[in-house]
């Protein structure tokens, strides 16, 4: 079955400074992941094509994304980033190479819990749908009634929400988060990412039971035809090999039929991002 890895980042730590990986958190993966790394991982979960998404709040890395796509028979598409609140967001995106599918910004990092919902963020998100492209939704469970309510307010507009939201696997909690995230899959424009879990659970000790109340939960609210797989890697690195991430993602969707599962790990994310190369 060919698949499709929706979510994945490389970063050059030469190239420009990443202070989120200053933490002693962090130091795992603090040094620099190109396509090359990626490759024979990717190969060995079957994986043939990407999604390559933003790291940085920086245009310049969005154009240097563009251009590894470019180049890649790999990468399929790239979400990158500009500044929504700029007047000229439309201008901007006009501008940006071809091989953009998606836009993102690190809502999760914005102490306002109600960023989305600010008049020049709804300007620019208008923008990316004007534009034809996705919008990725990186929250945080206490900012999920903004996006509920950003959602509801751009219905031509198709989100993405990365890595459930997050949820708070590590401690076995579930709400609020599951109210919100049910309400958040009515909104028919909403694609949820089934990435990003083994880091919301214990690095060390995760078992893949630990992981399946929340996943059974966007594939129950979603359907495997708005859910996407997505290794998160290099990220995943600080608990799960690249393998082990789709090793866990096929054993959580065991239960689909044939259909179902040729969408979470291709179909879906075709739909969703427009992927015409992949």
């Amino acid at each position: 079955m060919t698949r499709i890895d929706a979510h994945h980042h490389v970063w050059d730590l030469s190239s420009r400074p990443h202070a989120w990986l200053d933490s002693d958190a962090m130091a795992p993966v603090r040094r620099t992941f190109t396509l090359d790394d990626l490759a024979p991982h990717a190969a060995a979960a079957n994986v043939t094509r990407t999604v390559l998404v933003q790291v940085l709040a920086d245009l310049g890395e969005t154009r240097e994304f563009l251009a590894l796509a470019a180049g890649s028979e790999l990468v399929a598409g790239v979400v990158g980033w500009i500044d929504l609140t700029a007047p000229d967001a439309a201008d901007t995106l006009a501008e940006l190479p071809v091989g953009l599918v998606g836009v993102r910004h690190g809502v999760q990092s914005e102490p306002d819990p109600a960023w989305l919902n600010r008049p020049d963020v709804r300007r620019g998100l208008a923008a990316v749908a004007a534009a034809g492209l996705a919008y990725d939704l990186l929250t945080l469970p206490h900012q999920l009634p903004a996006a509920i309510d950003t959602v509801a307010a751009l219905p031509e507009l198709t989100f993405v929400l990365d890595h459930l939201s997050k949820p708070p696997i590590a401690a076995g909690e579930l709400e609020p988060w599951r109210a919100r995230i049910r309400e958040l899959a009515t909104h028919p424009n909403v694609y949820c990412k089934l990435s990003g879990m083994v880091t919301e659970a214990d690095w060390a000790s995760w078992q893949v039971s630990d992981l399946r109340p929340y996943a059974e939960l966007v594939l129950e609210t979603f359907g495997p035809e708005r859910v996407m797989f997505g290794s998160d890697w290099p990220v995943c690195l600080l608990a799960a090999e690249y393998e082990q991430v789709s090793a866990a993602a096929d054993e959580l969707c065991a239960g689909l039929s044939a259909g179902e599962r040729a969408d979470v790990f291709a179909g879906t994310a075709r739909r969703a991002y427009k992927l015409s190369r992949a």
